[in-house]
């Protein structure tokens, strides 16, 4: 029974992020909609958004799946991972202080800018951004900071630094309030955002209507364009189709819902980023949840559905089988009156050579031992017509043992 397909494991073990996080707040919420099912959710710490990706693209870690910013996988070996999809945006957000509002990422060439810790997705996406408009690490009187979160708000709040970029947790709508109260800060508008949505295929743009964060005080007070990478749920190349289906249906629970940058139902989406959708991502979308998982209780599909890759070919070549029995059966019921004949025409050749009166009796007795035996065989009702047209054909061969009666003398004429 080695084809049958493996049962899925009872056990995952997820890298979300640290406690309080965003992601470490939805992979719970991912344990308990597991644990409905069987499975256990194991959730384990990391240091960010790379740390993640490189726990999963290790081929000697134990971690089955987890949250990854779409774009980092540039520099990283992922042939052994596959996406489930995207499951949120997370938009970075740049705020900067300036006599007037910018429109180009360049004009803050030579300022002071936090951009996040090493090792980071914000300091990962601020530098290819920066990058993008001719402002790179070391080059320039462009100072980066390595400010991120609260401390790089107050800093810019105090004046410390001229702008900052806010990703992921930091950049959470309460923050974003704040900053947008604050007097002399701007939120960074995107003018250009269609020419980096074709530099950065991996990004997403999303319009922010004003009053979005404080209607009472229209805040911000215009349409605000922002980009943002889409959160990909990454897996393993060998993760079991049963629990693919699982963990996209727990995503469209936990994520699905309508928030501040999505719309209801625009989460989970097979969105084509670093890593290719996996096929059985692919066939979910498509198609759902098969039949099974669909209507019974997950430990039992996955049973019935292990069975079946071994119960259906053997299906398909007994299916086939089961049309010839009766042919079969025929033959093997015509078999045997077959042999009665060869019996029968081996006895007639017999009664064509001279005999005496011993010989004949002897025949006439092995026809009546051959009649018998036909009379008592067990046979099918439907093959009775061809029993009895072999007892006829007995009764020509005994006709022919029997000797000819004398050629009566022919009379004397009368004188």
């Amino acid at each position: 029974m080695h084809f049958v397909r493996p049962a899925p494991p009872d056990t995952l073990n997820m890298v979300s992020g640290s406690e309080g996080s965003t992601y470490r707040k939805n992979a719970e919420k991912y344990a308990v909609i597991l644990k409905r099912n069987g499975i256990k959710l194991n959730l384990l710490p990391s240091q960010g958004s790379l740390d993640n990706l490189q726990q999963l693209a290790d081929p000697d870690s134990k971690i089955d799946i987890g949250f990854v910013p779409s774009g980092l996988a540039t520099d990283t070996d992922v042939s052994n991972l596959v996406s489930l999809g995207s499951v949120f945006y997370q938009p970075v957000s740049i705020f900067y202080r300036a006599p007037k509002a910018i429109e180009r990422l360049s004009q803050l060439k030579g300022k002071r800018i936090a951009i996040g810790r090493e090792g980071s997705g914000t300091r990962f996406l601020a530098l290819a951004l920066l990058k993008a408009n001719g402002i790179k690490p070391d080059e320039g009187p462009t100072k980066l900071e390595t400010l991120e979160g609260a401390v790089a708000m107050q800093a810019l709040i105090d004046r410390k630094v001229d702008a900052i970029f806010l990703s992921g947790d930091s950049a959470a709508p309460s923050n974003l309030r704040q900053l947008l109260h604050t007097p002399g800060v701007n939120l960074f508008d995107y003018p250009q955002a269609e020419g980096y949505l074709r530099r950065f295929r991996y990004l997403s743009k999303i319009e922010i209507p004003a009053g979005a964060f404080d209607l009472g005080e229209n805040l911000p007070a215009k349409p605000t364009i922002m980009l943002a990478p889409t959160v990909e749920l990454i897996a393993r190349q060998d993760l079991h189709p049963a629990l693919s289906d699982l963990l996209i249906e727990a995503a469209r629970e936990v994520n699905g819902r309508a928030t501040l940058m999505q719309k209801a139902g625009e989460f989970p989406a097979p969105l084509q980023r670093d890593i290719p959708i996996s096929n059985d991502a692919s066939r979910y979308y498509q198609s759902g949840k098969g039949f099974m998982y669909r209507n019974l209780p997950f430990w039992l599909a996955s049973l019935l559905d292990r069975t079946l890759v071994v119960l259906l070919p053997i299906l398909v070549v007994l299916i086939p089988g089961l049309r010839m029995v009766p042919s079969i059966y025929g033959w093997r019921i015509k078999n045997r009156i077959y042999r009665y004949y060869g019996d029968l025409m081996a006895l007639e050749r017999a009664a064509l050579q001279p005999l005496d009166a011993v010989e004949r009796e002897a025949l006439m007795q092995r026809l009546s031992d051959i009649e018998k035996a036909v009379i008592t065989v067990k046979m099918p009702a439907a093959f009775a017509d061809q029993i009895y047209v072999l007892r006829q054909h007995i009764n020509f061969v005994r006709m022919r043992l029997v000797p000819a009666a004398p050629a009566p003398a022919p009379e004397a004429d009368a004188l």
